[in-house]
């Protein structure tokens, strides 16, 4: 706690539109601050702005593993800016471990639970305002959304990315490992290599390395405007990660001072930012899912549509995991995300106007930090916007009879995909999986996996298990699959997720049966089934309305409470388009 010499009262009083007042000054309140004492806070804290941060720090990944000492640095930089800092936690669910069991439906709920549960605490503890720590996938939309909806004056701070492991001189993830798993049951790769792979892809904390939905939402972080400009590419074991965390706790305390809410920096602009260095840098497909929550939560317009016409003008000039081999400490290495933007800004592809967390627009933000050209690199994986590896960005939102409201692909091959022919229908992700690890699979299947959304899971599985055991039998770019659910950001081939209305709800994919024409085609943007519509309504009136897979707990009550993946797939009431 504070120990400065010169010792200030609570007499002394704090601004009005503080709302620790409510709980510090008066002499009504003498026993709510001898709780406060109780805890060590002396008369200067107590005068001071109450600072929450927020520590999702947990033993069950190496994403969250670190987070305590992350979280004191803040802490520490926060009571010596003469804030008064609270550290409180919250959940986490690691998404890598839980993948490809029943226990995978935890993640996207993890999601709600984290921003309820820092929503109630700095609600509920009458708080100024707070750093928000995030590490494994669902932390980081999971924060910003709390942040979001409390309108407190936020900094978000992101843990830190591992560092890449390595394998026979070359880099490896966690990406790696789950497509050798496929390798395998191929006969691709024997099972003492995947055992070596295994032992040196992760080689201590930090989240998953790619530009996967950890990397892309701390990425979105500084674009958006929630976090410093270059903060989120050092890496979690770098002493640099808690310089950042240090910044984080003394900006924290002059937002409080300056009452810089969400609500002063969020904008549409700040969301077509954000949609933009997505599709630059081969962005994670569930950062679609967490924009459009954000956006609702902010009362900003936003429609799934959007990511398609950001797409369509701006190129893919970022090459990393899982399109390519580099990782974020390579980006880190030569500039971080600030060089990304720094060149969609100057080819007029960014809102240089933006407010951010800082006070400044993202121009000058930009212009005070000078992050290097991307053409005075020698680099490998970055590209200029005049010599893009793409000339359309990574995302493409697909249409059709199929997805009415939507379905989700990343590019990150070939760029002209397409595809007809008769389908293979799976009620739940264990079934492809079988399928697929009997090697079953050939060039051209195509592969639908429904009752997996929001809903119908509940929770919208990723499902990374399946589409790594395709890619490292070798059909990344010629076996097609498409899900309700969701891929991880570590997919890569052609996978189409967060197909819209889901299956349990009655959309169209719950119709399909085995051998339907399918056709998908990025070009066109479709994804459809070649059956009229009276065929479609005849087949969903006469199928048996599914029953629930969880009728008590946790997965029940989010479950009934999740809106659709085209908007984001919220539970807050406030934030549901009706």
């Amino acid at each position: 706690m504070s120990q400065h010499p010169e010792q200030r009262s609570p007499a002394d009083g704090k601004p009005d539109d503080l709302p620790s007042k409510e709980v510090t000054e008066g002499t009504e309140r003498a026993p709510h601050r001898a709780m406060f004492r109780a805890m060590g806070y002396d008369d200067e804290d107590l005068s001071s702005p109450m600072i929450g941060v927020a520590n999702p720090a947990a033993d069950i990944t190496p994403c969250n593993v670190h987070l305590d000492d992350v979280a004191q640095s803040a802490y520490d930089a926060v009571d010596e800016a003469d804030g008064m800092p609270i550290e409180f936690g919250t959940i986490t669910i690691s998404d890598a471990i839980s993948m490809g069991t029943e226990g995978m439906k935890a993640s996207l709920i993890s999601r709600e639970v984290i921003a309820d549960s820092v929503e109630l605490v700095a609600f509920g503890e009458r708080m100024d305002g707070l750093v928000t720590i995030g590490g494994c996938d669902k932390n980081m939309p999971g924060m910003m959304m709390a942040a979001i909806r409390t309108d407190l004056p936020s900094v978000f701070l992101y843990g830190g990315s591992i560092m890449p492991g390595e394998h026979e001189g070359r880099e490896i993830t966690v990406q790696n490992v789950f497509e050798g798993v496929g390798a395998v049951a191929e006969g691709e790769m024997s099972e003492d290599e995947l055992d070596e792979m295994e032992r040196n892809a992760c080689p201590g904390a930090g989240s998953c390395g790619g530009m996967f939905t950890a990397n892309t939402m701390a990425s979105i972080s500084e674009t958006i405007g929630f976090a410093p400009l270059g903060s989120s590419s050092p890496p979690a074991e770098d002493e640099e990660r808690y310089d950042v965390a240090r910044e984080s706790g003394e900006l924290a305390v002059e937002v409080v001072r300056e009452q810089r809410r969400p609500s002063e920096f969020l904008s549409s602009e700040s969301f077509e930012n954000a949609i933009a260095l997505q599709v630059a840098i081969g962005g994670s497909t569930n950062a679609v899912l967490h924009l459009l929550a954000m956006a609702a939560e902010a009362g900003i317009e936003l429609d799934i549509e959007d990511f398609n016409e950001i797409s369509a003008r701006t190129p893919k000039i970022a090459k990393l995991q899982p399109s390519g081999a580099r990782v974020m400490n390579d980006l880190h290495e030569v500039g971080g995300v600030p060089v990304v933007l720094r060149e969609l800004l100057e080819a007029d592809l960014l809102h240089g106007d933006a407010l951010t967390v800082t006070g400044e627009t993202m121009a000058e933000a930009l212009e005070r930090i000078d992050p290097p050209r991307i053409a005075d690199l020698d680099t490998d994986f970055l590209h200029t916007v005049d010599d893009p590896i793409h000339e359309r960005g990574a995302i493409r939102i697909l249409t059709g009879n199929l997805a009415p409201d939507g379905a989700v692909i990343k590019i990150t091959g070939e760029d002209h995909l397409r595809h007809e022919g008769p389908v293979r229908v799976f009620e739940e992700e264990e079934n492809a999986m079988a399928y697929v690890q009997e090697g079953r699979v050939d060039s051209g299947d195509v592969l639908c996996i429904r009752n997996e959304g929001p809903q119908g899971g509940p929770g919208m599985r990723e499902m990374l298990g399946v589409t790594s055991a395709v890619a490292g039998q070798g059909h990344a770019e010629d076996v097609a699959l498409f899900t309700d659910g969701r891929f991880s950001g570590a997919t890569r081939g052609f996978s189409i997720g967060h197909v819209a209305p889901e299956a349990y709800v009655g959309g169209p994919i719950a119709a399909l049966q085995d051998g339907d024409t399918v056709t998908i085609d990025i070009d066109e943007l479709e994804l459809s089934v070649d059956l009229s519509d009276d065929e479609l309504e005849r087949r969903l009136a006469e199928r048996d309305l599914p029953e629930p897979n969880y009728t008590s707990g946790v997965l029940a009550k989010y479950g009934q409470t999740f809106d659709s993946a085209a908007n984001g797939a919220v539970t807050n009431p406030g934030a549901k388009q009706e």
